[in-house]
């Protein structure tokens, strides 16, 4: 654990974008307790209470998280601002830097204290980005008045939640130290779309040889092992598993070096803000276009306007660990109301993660209207008992959902497999999930 750079971070760097807002009546189902507070970080019943996003708002990840919180902040004003008798006020966070273009360890680390030193704030909706969570998730574990709650819309890394075959040692136990949990998330994990990933490339795209490239970051590691293991199973041999350096302006060399060996498989393993471009440029330059050779990315490559622009990435496959925006319009009901009322105020689709967001926040909502307002009793409304369940007729998502208080992973295990065609992220089909 990195408590080091967690303690050293100051205050001030955390809280970039902050956006307040606070009204009316309820929409989240749930009891509600209004005992006064025991201990301090949270309001008893009736008060104000402070809910946040932490999310990166600067870089190339900077369309997601505005149209996350924008999704939120709608969401927010559809249910009045309010989860059982508790008015909710909503709290945005930059856990990126300019200068890195995307999130940023000390960042998250400052943002973690910041939460915890808000001694209204509740629940965190977030992170975006896995090793984000890995520095924030031990801090609000430990938060004056019992464990904060965070619930994450994109978070795929499996150790955070469980135990698995990539996972670093220690994990998950290690985000734990006071041995209750506090983190869930709404998202399929990693060690489900890596594989998903790799089923979908041997099955449908019948390819027999890929090289596998990671960015060397919790994510991109994880997923890109995840695939390595499938693909193997599935007869497809794989050439390497390399890590890439974001800093480097040229990777025609990384390609140039497998190119004897007639790849028709590249799977890039990571987040697009490192230096996603410049890969899918040289692939493209060395390889050939993505018919010849074709090009795949997990979740870390989806939602990414400059790389929807080029050239060099149409064709490419990417897939995403829930059910995509064109989904869940198509299946009507809430999801579909919500999307409409989104274009109808933004002008356009939100994105895939956005839905997500909101999902994330209708547990945060439910456990609140279930609690006694407390950090405490609002964490124990998703990890005790039985935990929080989403209605269907209600849910964001379009389906019935529950989060496992035992591990805070959800019930729902979507992979989508996307294709970029016309400059767009286009649904291409379903990919099933086969249990590892």
């Amino acid at each position: 654990m990195r408590y080091r750079s967690i303690m050293a971070a100051t205050l001030t760097v955390a809280v970039t974008a902050l956006s307040l807002s606070a009204c009316k009546s309820s929409g989240n189902g749930g009891s509600n307790n209004t005992n006064n507070p025991s201990g301090g970080g949270g309001g008893g019943g009736g008060k104000t209470l402070v809910i946040s996003s932490d999310l990166p708002l600067q870089g190339a990840s900077h369309d997601v998280s505005a149209s996350t919180n924008n999704a939120i902040n709608l969401y927010l004003e559809q249910v009045n601002h309010k989860a059982g008798s508790y008015t909710i006020q909503f709290k945005t966070y930059d856990d990126s830097t300019a200068a890195a273009g995307k999130w940023d360890e000390a960042t998250c680390a400052a943002n973690a204290q910041a939460h915890v030193g808000n001694a209204n704030e509740v629940a965190v909706m977030g992170t975006y980005n896995s090793g984000c969570a890995k520095v924030e998730v031990p801090v609000l574990n430990q938060a004056s008045g019992g464990a904060m709650l965070m619930v994450s819309n994109a978070n795929t890394s499996p150790g955070l939640t469980k135990s698995w075959v990539g996972q670093d040692q220690g994990e998950p136990d290690k985000y734990y130290p006071t041995g209750t949990r506090n983190y869930a998330r709404v998202v399929t994990t990693d060690d489900l779309q890596g594989a998903a990933d790799a089923q979908f490339a041997a099955q449908d795209l019948k390819v027999k040889r890929c090289l596998v490239l990671n960015d060397n970051e919790t994510y991109g590691q994880g997923v890109a092992k995840a695939f390595e293991n499938e693909a193997k199973k599935q007869g497809i041999k794989v050439l390497a598993n390399k890590a890439w350096d974001a800093k480097q302006p040229s990777y025609a060399a990384v390609f140039q070096s497998v190119k004897p060996q007639n790849p028709d498989c590249v799977f890039l393993g990571g987040i697009y803000d490192n230096n996603g471009g410049q890969l899918v440029k040289d692939k493209f330059s060395v390889l050939g276009d993505n018919t010849k050779v074709k090009l795949l990315g997990p979740d870390g490559m989806v939602g990414y306007a400059a790389n929807d622009k080029v050239a060099e990435s149409q064709g490419m496959y990417m897939s995403f660990p829930g059910l995509s925006t064109s989904t869940l319009t198509q299946q009507g009901g809430a999801a579909a109301q919500f999307i409409a009322s989104y274009k109808s105020k933004y002008g356009k689709d939100p994105e895939q993660y956005a839905m997500y967001g909101v999902a994330a926040v209708q547990v945060i909502l439910a456990a609140i209207a279930k609690s006694d307002g407390t950090r405490k009793g609002v964490t124990d409304a998703v990890f005790n008992g039985s935990g929080i369940t989403i209605a269907a007729d209600q849910s964001i998502l379009g389906k019935e959902f529950t989060i496992d208080p035992k591990s805070g992973d959800t019930n729902l295990q979507n992979v989508t497999e996307l294709t970029m065609k016309n400059h767009q992220e286009v649904f291409f089909k379903a990919q099933p999930i086969v249990a590892q």
